[in-house]
């Protein structure tokens, strides 16, 4: 099971010995730049691969390779499409603490609203949706995961929805960015008796690996 929490917690990407601060420092005001206008287009993406590239890559850090990584997944076929421009933005807005920079990236997000306990996840005709950065891959790549099983993806919050999958690369603002919206929209569904259930990644990796 992929958790990347405690790579993120000892990231050599604050550690002041071993990174050149200089880079480091501009990545974060380049993500800041990017994301100020609240959307992320193809040019940008590539920019800020190329960016990584030449800057950064030497530094074989956990949380500047998952950025990578998801930013060499999403260009990869030389399209960034809406879904991928929405998921970049969100990891972006999370790389950078925004709205509140004082927030450290990639805090693990405790104060979420999820389902206590936790559901047993269906898999058959049950309807899936997954909002913010998954530490497992590509959003793409979770849900082909829950089509492989016999579920659903949806396409919004809705009454329709039977589990919202929160990505355990959080923030603990979330109430606040861009993903919070969707987490809003399913607390007031479940607490108006709908029976849709927030639930975290970690959660649904161990219905789906075990």
């Amino acid at each position: 099971m992929v958790d990347l929490h405690e790579e993120f917690e000892n990231s050599r990407f604050y550690h002041q010995a071993r990174i050149d601060r200089r880079s480091a420092d501009a990545l974060l005001g380049i993500a800041a730049g990017l994301t100020a206008d609240s959307s992320i287009n193809q040019q940008e993406a590539e920019f800020l691969k190329s960016w990584i590239e030449q800057h950064l890559a030497h530094l074989d850090d956990p949380v500047i390779n998952l950025l990578y990584r998801r930013l060499a997944d999403m260009l990869s076929d030389g399209v960034l499409d809406a879904d991928e421009s929405t998921e970049l933005l969100d990891v972006l807005q999370q790389f950078t603490g925004v709205p509140n920079s004082s927030v450290r990236p990639f805090a693990a997000p405790t104060t979420l609203p999820l389902n206590n306990p936790a559901p047993v996840l269906d898999w058959s005709e049950r309807v899936y949706l997954f909002t913010g950065a998954m530490a497992f891959g590509p959003r793409k790549e979770c849900e082909a995961l829950v089509l492989e099983r016999g579920g659903l993806i949806g396409g919004s919050v809705s009454k329709k929805v039977h589990y919202l999958v929160v990505g355990s690369v959080g923030n603990e603002q979330w109430l606040h960015s861009s993903y919070g919206t969707k987490i809003k929209k399913a607390v007031e569904i479940r607490e108006a008796g709908g029976g849709i259930a927030i639930v975290s990644e970690e959660h649904w990796q161990r219905a789906v690996f075990g």
